[in-house]
C-alpha cells in the first residue's frame, strides 16, 4: 500500500499556493483573476529595486580591496589561458567575473611581473584603462548572479511556506544590506553563497525527484567548491542529505509527480538488489545518490580548471607551500587539480597567521570563536533576525515543517561553524550564507495568510526596508537600529564590515568641491591609488606631528588599529566629517 503523501506545503513540486478557496456550503471557487498575476509582479518589482540599487552602488564605488586581484585573475585567465595568479581561490567565480572583463576588453600586459596585488593595480591604473568602466563591467555579472540566486529564495521557501510565503523571503533577501553591498562587488563571496543555496534547495526538490535534481544539487555543489574553498564543509552535509532525499523518495513510492518510475532507477535493482533485501536496497540506493552529488561536483571542480587551461599548466607567480604535515599530504590524495590542493595549502598557510581583529572597539591580535555571531548580531536587519529565528523556531517546533529542517538549518550551521573555527576575523562576507538562509527560513515563521500572523511579518519586512533604503547607497558599513545605525558601525566592528577600500572616489569628490587647494594628510586602507583621482596627500606617520596641518584624513580600519603616532595624530584633531561612512575627517 502506498503511504500517504506528505503535507502539499512541504512536499517540494507540490502546489503550494492553493488555486482555489473554500466558499460557503463547502464549494471552491476560482481566486479573482488580479491574484493570478500578482505574485509575478511582485517579485519583478524586488528584483528590480534590488538591481537598481546594486548598479547604483557598482557604479559609485571604486576598487575594494580584493577586487583588483580577482579582474586581474580573470583578465589573465581569459587572455593567457593559465593558472598563474590567486591559486588560493579555484577559478569558477573569477571566470564568471571574466565574463563581464571581456566585454571590457582592457589593455593588459602579461609580461609584467609581480604579486597578484601588484598585477591589478597595474591592470587598473597603469595600463591606460578607465578603472570605473572596467570595474563596472566586471561587477556586473556578478550583480546578475545575486538576482538569479533570489529566485532561488523565492522558489525554495515558496516550496516551504508557500507563495506569500515566498514573497517574505524574497523582500528579506532583497533589502538585505550585506547581500546588497557584496552582491555589487566583483568577488567571490554572493556566487559561492549562492550555488550553495541552491544546491540545497535542489537536494530538498530530490525528495519527489531523485533522478533530474541530484545531478543539477551535484553541479550547484561543485560550482560553489569551484569558487570558493570555504564552500568544502557543505560538501559532506550535502552529501547526506541527498541519501536523506532518496530514502524520503522510497518512502513516498512512485507516483505522477515522477520523470521516471522507481522501478527504472538502477540504484538498488536487479540481482544485487534482490539479495541485499529491503533494507540493503534502501541503504545502496542512498548511497548512490550521495555518491551522485558527490562525483558531479568533482565533475564541475575539474572542469572549471580545464576552462582555463586544458593542459592544467599551474604555474604559480608567487611560492606556494609544498605538501608538509598531514594536511598538506592529504591535498594531494584529494580527486582534484593539483592547483586546488596548492590553493588549499596556500589557504593552510594564511589560517596559521595571527591576523589583528576588532569588535566592540577593541584590537585584539588572533581569531575569537564569537567574532562572526556577534558581528552578524551588528550586521543583520532586526526584522530578518526576528522572522529568521521565528521561522527557524517553527522548523524545529512543527511536525509538518520538521522534515526540512535538516535542508534549511544543518548546512548553514555546519558552515558558520567552519567559519568561526578560521583565524581570520575580516567581516561577515565570510558567512554571507546566514542572511540568506535566514530569508528562508523566515518564510516558515506562520501562516502568514492568517491576519494575526502576517501583519506582523509584513511591518517586519517593511521595516527592514526602510533600514535598508536608509543606508542606500553606503551598504558595505550598515548596522542595524540596535547598534546605532551605520553611523556608529566603525566604533564596533572594522575592515570589509565598514572599510574595503570603497570610498577612495567620493573623497576625491567631496576634496575637490569643499576643501580645494587644502593641505591633506591621508592614512588611505584600499587597493586604489589616490593620485588616480587627483588626490593629492602626504602620510602624516612620516612627519613630526607638529607639521602636520590641515585635513587628516583616515581610512575607518586605520582609525580602528591606530596606536602610536597615528593615535595621538587623531586624539588632537578636531572631527571634520566623514565620506560614505567609512572614511573619518579632521580638522587640525
Amino acid at each position: 500500500m502506498m503511504a500517504r503523501e506528505p503535507h502539499p506545503v512541504l512536499t517540494p513540486e507540490a502546489p503550494v499556493a492553493m488555486p482555489e478557496r473554500q466558499a460557503a456550503g463547502g464549494r471552491y471557487t476560482r481566486p479573482r483573476r488580479h491574484r493570478r498575476w500578482l505574485p509575478p509582479l511582485l517579485v519583478a518589482l524586488l528584483l528590480a529595486q534590488m538591481a537598481a540599487v546594486m548598479v547604483t552602488t557598482a557604479v559609485q564605488q571604486t576598487p575594494t580591496i580584493d577586487e583588483p586581484v580577482y579582474v586581474a585573475t580573470a583578465t589573465d585567465s581569459l587572455r593567457e589561458h593559465r593558472l598563474r595568479y590567486n591559486p588560493e581561490h579555484p577559478p569558477l567565480g573569477k571566470l564568471l567575473i571574466a565574463a563581464g572583463v571581456a566585454v571590457a576588453d582592457p589593455h593588459y600586459d602579461p609580461a609584467y611581473t609581480g604579486t597578484q596585488g601588484e598585477v591589478g593595480r597595474h591592470l587598473l591604473y597603469e595600463s591606460g584603462n578607465d578603472p570605473w568602466r572596467l570595474m563596472l563591467w566586471a561587477r556586473l555579472p556578478v550583480i546578475a548572479l545575486t538576482l538569479l540566486c533570489g529566485l532561488v529564495v523565492f522558489a525554495f521557501a515558496r516550496d516551504l511556506a508557500g507563495t506569500a510565503g515566498g514573497l517574505v523571503a524574497l523582500a528579506l533577501y532583497t533589502f538585505s544590506p550585506d547581500v546588497i553591498a557584496h552582491g555589487s562587488l566583483a568577488t567571490l563571496d554572493m556566487p559561492a553563497t549562492g550555488f550553495v543555496l541552491t544546491s540545497a534547495w535542489l537536494v530538498w526538490r530530490a525528495r519527489r525527484r531523485p533522478v533530474p535534481y541530484l545531478p543539477a544539487a551535484g553541479a550547484a555543489l561543485g560550482a560553489a567548491v569551484a569558487t570558493r574553498m570555504s564552500a568544502l564543509p557543505a560538501v559532506p552535509v550535502l552529501m547526506a542529505l541527498a541519501a536523506l532525499s532518496v530514502l524520503a523518495a522510497r518512502r513516498s513510492g512512485p507516483g505522477p509527480s515522477w520523470s521516471v518510475p522507481w522501478g527504472s532507477v538502477p540504484w538498488g535493482s536487479g540481482r544485487a538488489g534482490r539479495l541485499l533485501g529491503g533494507r540493503g536496497r534502501r541503504v545502496l540506493a542512498a548511497l548512490g545518490g550521495a555518491a551522485v552529488v558527490a562525483v558531479v561536483a568533482v565533475a564541475v571542480v575539474w572542469a572549471a580548471y580545464l576552462a582555463v587551461d586544458p593542459r592544467l599548466r599551474f604555474a604559480p607567480a608567487e611560492a606556494v607551500p609544498g605538501p608538509a604535515g598531514l594536511r598538506g599530504r592529504l591535498t594531494e590524495l584529494l580527486p582534484l587539480p593539483p592547483a586546488y590542493g596548492a590553493g588549499m595549502r596556500v589557504q593552510f598557510g594564511l589560517e596559521h597567521y595571527r591576523w589583528q581583529g576588532y569588535l566592540f572597539g577593541r584590537l585584539y591580535t588572533g581569531s575569537r570563536w564569537y567574532y562572526l555571531p556577534a558581528a552578524l548580531l551588528v550586521k543583520l536587519p532586526l526584522g530578518l533576525s526576528v522572522l529568521g529565528a521565528a521561522g527557524a523556531a517553527a522548523v524545529l517546533a512543527r511536525r509538518r515543517r520538521r522534515s526540512a529542517a535538516p535542508y534549511l538549518l544543518l548546512l548553514p550551521a555546519v558552515l558558520l561553524a567552519a567559519a568561526m573555527a578560521g583565524s581570520r576575523d575580516f567581516g561577515t562576507r565570510y558567512a554571507l550564507f546566514v542572511p540568506v538562509f535566514l530569508a528562508v527560513a523566515a518564510a516558515c515563521a506562520g501562516p502568514l495568510r492568517r491576519r494575526w500572523c502576517g501583519l506582523p511579518a509584513a511591518a517586519l519586512v517593511l521595516f527592514v526596508a526602510v533600514s535598508s533604503l536608509r543606508t542606500f547607497p553606503y551598504y558595505l558599513p550598515y548596522a542595524n537600529e540596535a547598534f546605532g545605525g551605520p553611523a556608529r558601525t566603525h566604533r564596533l566592528l572594522h575592515d570589509s564590515n565598514v572599510d574595503w577600500g570603497q570610498d577612495l572616489g567620493r573623497l576625491a569628490d567631496l576634496l575637490r568641491e569643499r576643501h580645494p587647494g587644502e593641505r591633506v594628510w591621508l592614512v588611505y586602507k584600499g587597493s586604489g591609488v589616490p593620485s588616480y583621482y587627483g588626490i593629492r596627500a602626504a602620510d602624516p606617520r612620516t612627519v613630526p606631528p607638529d607639521r602636520v596641518h590641515g585635513l587628516l584624513v583616515v581610512s575607518d580600519s586605520a582609525v580602528a588599529k591606530a596606536r602610536g603616532r597615528l593615535a595621538e595624530l587623531i586624539a588632537s584633531s578636531r572631527p571634520a566629517g566623514d565620506v560614505g561612512r567609512s572614511i573619518s575627517l579632521y580638522r587640525r
